[in-house]
């Protein structure tokens, strides 16, 4: 893009955010702002629809983001992700019961165009904003960090079809829609440009909570609302649809936002007419449409824009409305039927990028996450913000280490030795107090060509298993004691007991792994030997205690600062894990982490441990408890829950380290000299080349 064109585009999007948008619109309802509430204002452009016995494509990034805002979960203490498993379940359970066959699209990585790039930094910015507004108690919505983590493993548990497109899905979606003639359910308002055979239905439509039974039959349906474009443009003096498109990308979408057609808006006169009673945008939308309505087709439509700028702009700017416009062409899109019916999945850009064909597989089936392609494909991340401590280092820091290994792997790629040589770099993006901050993450290139990326999953499972222990800094003796379902999940309770900072205390670790176990009460019915009674009053515990927890007070923000990195690191091992096909069981998380549970937890524990004693009259979660706090608490320490004011001697804490069960002495020294820095290649020892 030549440097013109770059002038062109700068500018903050807030330029042209209408004033009092709500930054939950501004987050969720992504595409063409102000669009969907226009659209949802006019029923002539509907259809009443009663589902039933069809099959329904759904927007899975939409799909999570909406079900988790609109269902009042908690979003200050990082997630009730039982309770979002039970909304999704729920949500999954009334299609089913109206015989409503879902297939679930994702998002994948980033637009390697990097056409929605200012978009996404501005979207960050707002949701640093947010969460900063959140831990002082105020308004705002941040999606927890591990929502979409959470909804792919319950589509797996309810065997729920689902596919992760290699970047964005909409085109995909579009073109599966409409080769099953089946509606799309979301709530992206660029589903509004697209001519969709059966229909466009706006999840704030989609009645799914009120299903309707049929008298006299055992059929049910979920009463919703289908948008259809012809609907629009027939409105609007039988605008040509192939104007659409034209019309996003001038009032402003995900892929641009140009100040510079803000002299088009001034000088075009755009006929009013009946205008809806939206604002300034809402009238701009309906004047727009209209304008657009008398031009035959997109070149006559786009001379008449450019004729009104600027003759040496001209040329700029219908290069970018151009390029941005492609976004609505179903042209070179994937099949995705060809996923749902054999499995196979062939996306043309991963294919000129020359990705192995097992990455491919894995990000299509949601084994690997958008991030690692990201770091894969752009070689630039964005590290989600959340509900912390503002004032310090973003929770992210903790992970740094690994994700620098996780990286290294993802780039070892076959190229000659002198390429091989040279410094590879991945590009972040995360929180400096409010302001986004970036940073790049060099990786060293003495890599073995035998862990080179395309060879990862032929590795043995030994050499795989090795290499998470290194990331984990834990012998595979440390997690015996435990069954294999927690050995995962413990290891990242064990790496980041000794690398946050604040310093995590025994009462953050006992209120993590009660936190654990609580999830297990609801699977516990499944045990014989369990009391039914004494279950049942533990559940009802729990839940008083997550309510109590989930209570508005003053947060105490070093501890939602240490719960932060907890999950970063159940995060960012997760992703380690999946990247070497899995060598210990994943942990099911839709069960295992209560956000306002542990921190509630965690408050009852620095005073009392009489928290701890609810699981004895349930012998099995009871055992379960003290197996993972052992084996937590063999793995660090004496000392390191001591005070900083009270350490001891340096003869004693060379006898702590030598002491450290399980633990390499070598890499000991360099994490607790230097907590929260970077591994030195001795990390990586098993990848290095003879």
């Amino acid at each position: 893009m030549t440097s013109s064109i770059c002038a062109l585009v700068s500018g903050s999007r807030e330029s042209w955010t209408a004033p009092g948008c709500d930054p939950y619109d501004l987050l969720l309802n992504m595409g063409i702002q102000g669009f969907m509430t226009f659209v949802s204002s006019h029923s002539n452009f509907f259809q009443e629809l009663k589902l039933k016995n069809t099959k329904l494509i759904i927007d899975g990034n939409n799909l999570y983001h909406k079900l988790y805002f609109d269902s009042g979960l908690d979003l200050v203490h990082g997630g009730d992700y039982d309770k979002f498993t039970d909304v999704l379940n729920k949500f999954f359970e009334s299609l089913s019961v109206c015989s409503i066959q879902a297939y679930v699209v994702f998002d994948g990585g980033c637009d390697i165009s990097n056409k929605k790039l200012e978009t996404q930094k501005q979207r960050f910015r707002e949701k640093i904003r947010m969460a900063q507004s959140l831990s002082h108690g105020k308004g705002g919505s941040v999606l927890p960090l591990l929502s979409r983590e959470v909804c792919i493993q319950v589509l797996r548990n309810l065997q729920v079809p689902f596919v992760q497109c290699f970047s964005e899905a909409d085109r995909e979606i579009v073109a599966l829609a409409n080769l099953w003639n089946c509606p799309v359910l979301s709530f992206d308002s660029d589903f509004c440009i697209f001519d969709l055979n059966a229909g466009y239905c706006p999840q704030t439509s989609f009645h799914w909570k009120n299903i309707v039974s049929v008298k006299d039959t055992r059929e049910c349906y979920i009463s919703a609302r289908s948008f259809s474009a012809r609907k629009l443009c027939q409105f609007y003096n039988n605008l040509n649809m192939v104007l659409l498109p034209l019309f996003a990308v001038l009032t402003g979408n995900d892929y641009i936002s140009l100040p510079i057609l803000e002299t088009f808006f001034s000088k075009v006169h755009l006929p009013v007419g009946n205008a809806s009673h939206g604002g300034r945008r809402h009238t701009r939308i309906h004047g727009l449409l209209n304008w657009l309505s008398r031009f035959a087709d997109v070149e006559e439509a786009m001379e008449n824009v450019l004729n009104q700028l600027r003759i040496n702009d001209r040329d700029s700017v219908r290069q970018l409305l151009y390029s941005a416009m492609e976004e609505y062409s179903l042209y070179d899109t994937v099949n995705l039927e060809q996923y749902f019916l054999r499995g196979l999945y062939i996306c043309p850009t991963a294919v000129k990028l020359n990705l192995p064909e097992w990455v491919q597989l894995a990000l299509a089936g949601g084994e690997l996450s958008p991030l690692l392609s990201d770091a894969l494909v752009l070689r630039r991340v964005f590290l989600h913000a959340q509900v912390e401590d503002i004032k310090k280092s973003s929770a992210h820091l903790i992970t740094k280490p690994v994700r620098k290994l996780i990286y290294a792997l993802l780039l070892n790629t076959s190229r000659d030795k002198a390429e091989r040589r040279k410094e590879l770099r991945v590009q972040e993006f995360e929180r400096l107090e409010t302001n986004v901050r970036r940073s790049m993450v060099e990786i060293s290139s003495d890599i073995s060509e035998d862990f080179s990326l395309s060879k990862l999953p032929q590795l043995p499972f030994e050499t795989r298993l090795q290499l998470l222990l290194r990331g984990l800094d834990l012998k595979m003796k440390d997690l015996e004691v435990v069954p294999p379902p927690y050995r995962l999940i413990l290891a990242i309770v064990c790496y980041w007991s000794r690398r946050a900072e604040p310093r995590v205390k025994p009462h953050h670790v006992k209120a993590l792994i009660t936190g654990m176990v609580c999830g297990e009460a609801g699977n516990a019915h499944n045990k014989p030997d369990e009391d039914e009674e004494a279950l049942a009053s533990l559940c009802e515990q729990i839940k008083r205690m997550q309510t109590e927890g989930a209570q508005p007070r003053r947060l105490i923000l070093e501890d939602m600062h240490i719960l932060c990195q907890w999950q970063c690191c159940l995060q960012v091992f997760i992703y380690f894990n999946q990247l070497l096909s899995t060598p210990l069981p994943e942990p099911d998380i839709t069960r295992l982490y209560s956000g306002s549970l542990v921190y509630h937890l965690t408050q009852k524990l620095k005073a009392s441990s009489s928290a701890e004693d609810f699981f004895v009259s349930c012998p099995w979660l009871e055992k379960l408890y003290r197996d993972c706090i052992h084996a937590v608490m063999s793995t660090i320490p004496q000392e390191h829950f001591q005070s900083r004011t009270n350490r001891p001697s340096g003869k004693s804490k060379k006898k702590g380290k030598a002491g450290n069960k399980g633990v390499n002495p070598q890499i000991v020294n360099v994490l607790e000299n230097q907590p929260q820095c970077e591994f030195s290649n001795k990390f990586a020892g098993l990848l290095l080349e003879d």
